[in-house]
């Protein structure tokens, strides 16, 4: 069974008839990297936003292992379901990374043992060690900075990761690095969801789920 599969979603903007998205039929399974691609404006983001239930499709369903996400709360589905990894990042910059991570597991509401703890596993497990983990987020790299956005969205241990053109600040050898984490999530049984622009990522990846600009 998908952990995710999209059935006949349609999107357009309120006053709009243009449709940017028309009957998406996706399917997205536990243990793969899925890559979405398409030209500029052909509704990449939109349909990240519309998996992560930040916006809702004008028609269609979503389900979640085989029930629809309109039955769960939208608000449970963001904050333990779903960790979404940005391309700018979004940390807060004034806290150090670990700060950053135990922030994300409070907002889950999710109950851990020791956050600090698992905050500082979740890091490891991305590349960092103890003393990049405490450091303020504005003293790291950009490559440092995705790390601590990937190990954000891990830990609350969510079934799907969406990453939102995740290397594309990035230079070529970080990307790879990028990637590599991912396929390393993918192994543990993640589901990867990535919008890129970038050819060398999707050839990385399981598959690839292209989408074309409406006219």
């Amino acid at each position: 069974m998908s952990v995710l599969k999209l059935e006949n979603i349609c999107y357009q903007y309120d006053g709009n008839k243009k449709q940017v998205l028309k009957d998406v039929n996706f399917q997205f399974e536990k243990g793969n990297i899925y890559a979405i691609v398409g030209q500029s404006g052909a509704g990449k983001t939109t349909l990240l936003s519309i998996l992560s239930s930040l916006a809702k499709p004008t028609s269609g369903k979503i389900y979640l292992n085989g029930e629809d996400i309109n039955k769960i709360d939208k608000y449970k589905f963001r904050s333990n379901h779903v960790g979404v990894v940005f391309q700018s990042f979004n940390l807060l910059t004034h806290l150090t990374a670990l700060e950053n991570v135990i922030l994300s597991m409070n907002i889950s509401g999710k109950k851990f043992n020791n956050k600090k703890e698992v905050a500082k596993e979740m890091l490891k497990k991305v590349g960092l060690n103890e003393e990049e983990s405490n450091r303020r987020v504005l003293k790291l790299s950009g490559g440092q900075q995705q790390r601590v956005s990937i190990a954000r969205a891990l830990s609350y241990d969510p079934q799907i990761i969406l990453a939102d053109e995740p290397t594309g600040n990035l230079d070529g050898k970080t990307q790879d690095e990028i990637i590599d984490i991912f396929k390393m999530l993918a192994k543990e049984g993640k589901c990867i969801i990535l919008v890129t622009h970038s050819p060398a990522v999707a050839k990385s990846v399981d598959t690839v789920y292209k989408l074309t600009r409406n006219q």
